[in-house]
């Protein structure tokens, strides 16, 4: 598989690592942070529920809601192997190992949630089925035909090469294996974002495609839509309901006491992030897609 020039992986690591808070003021680890944070809570690190991770665990809109609405649109059933494209802080892995019966290798170019996402699947009783690696989506370090799921909620956007992570997906799947996608798209609304948003602070670390261009790249893949519907309403309720919630926690996106948010991930400036991603699918600048697709030819 061809990859990133060396520079330009570099330069997009650097840019999301930037985007994402995984370094404090202090030069904290972000799990190092992340562990004080529920000893403040009065949580054991090392003994969480996954109720207890909630607030860190699906970053994504619509939550554990959202994924497990893919999951049934995929008609994902138990012992698949899945492939978790993007996979943060590995809460949609956990996620389908505990409710789906599923095994998952989850994957991401940012190193510090890899470690954050194997402490939580520890942490909560699921390092069996769940594995993280650190890796570019486009050079996955598996052998092909190895998963029979590609799962993937909110990471192309932050792919500026999404063809070659395309034919990775075509690589790495059994005969017949299917997709399942939860995404950003831009919407009919040609106005700039409003920024930040949760996955860019500027327009260097955002590459939405809408909806056709998306498709259109599926297709060129090889990979036929089974079902694909626009739950933009859906995640735009959700957003909203949070954003209100958002406006009375602190700087770090959660209150005295409470258990840790998307605020420490995000930095700061996560409750104006989710306003403007309120804002922004308001105005019709951004859509959500969940959809299946299968793949037609290896």
């Amino acid at each position: 598989m061809p990859s990133l020039k060396p520079d330009s992986a570099i330069d997009l690591t650097r840019q999301l690592n930037a985007h994402y808070a995984v370094e404090g003021e202090d030069g904290e680890t972000l799990l190092t942070r992340l562990r004080g944070a529920f000893a403040a809570a009065g949580r054991d690190p090392d003994r969480l529920s996954l109720d207890d991770i909630a607030g860190i665990d699906q970053l994504h809109l619509g939550g554990r809601r959202a994924s497990r609405a893919l999951a049934e649109l995929g008609e994902l059933d138990g012992g698949k192997r899945v492939l978790d494209v993007g996979c943060g802080t590995g809460g949609a892995g956990r996620l389908l190992a505990a409710e789906y019966g599923c095994d998952v290798t989850g994957i991401d170019v940012t190193a510090a949630f890899v470690g954050v996402a194997g402490w939580l699947s520890a942490a909560t009783g699921l390092a069996s089925p769940t594995r993280f690696l650190c890796a570019d989506a486009g050079q996955v370090p598996l052998p092909a035909g190895s998963v029979e799921i590609v799962w993937c909620q909110h990471a192309l956007m932050n792919m500026p090469h999404v063809p070659r992570v395309l034919a990775e997906w075509q690589r790495l799947l059994v005969p017949g294996g299917r997709v399942l996608l939860h995404e950003v798209v831009a919407g009919d609304n040609p106005e700039p974002l409003t920024l930040p948003v949760p996955w860019a602070r500027t327009p260097a670390t955002s590459h939405l495609r809408d909806r056709e261009r998306l498709q259109r790249d599926l297709a060129l893949a090889g990979f036929e839509p089974l079902e694909v519907r626009d739950v933009s309403d859906e995640a735009l309720a959700w957003r909203q309901a949070h954003s209100q919630r958002e406006q009375a926690a602190g700087p770090a996106g959660s209150s005295a006491g409470s258990l840790p948010g998307p605020g420490l991930l995000f930095g700061s400036d996560f409750a104006q992030m989710g306003r403007n991603l309120r804002d922004n699918l308001a105005a019709g600048k951004v859509r959500i897609l969940a959809g299946v697709w299968h793949g037609m030819r290896r």
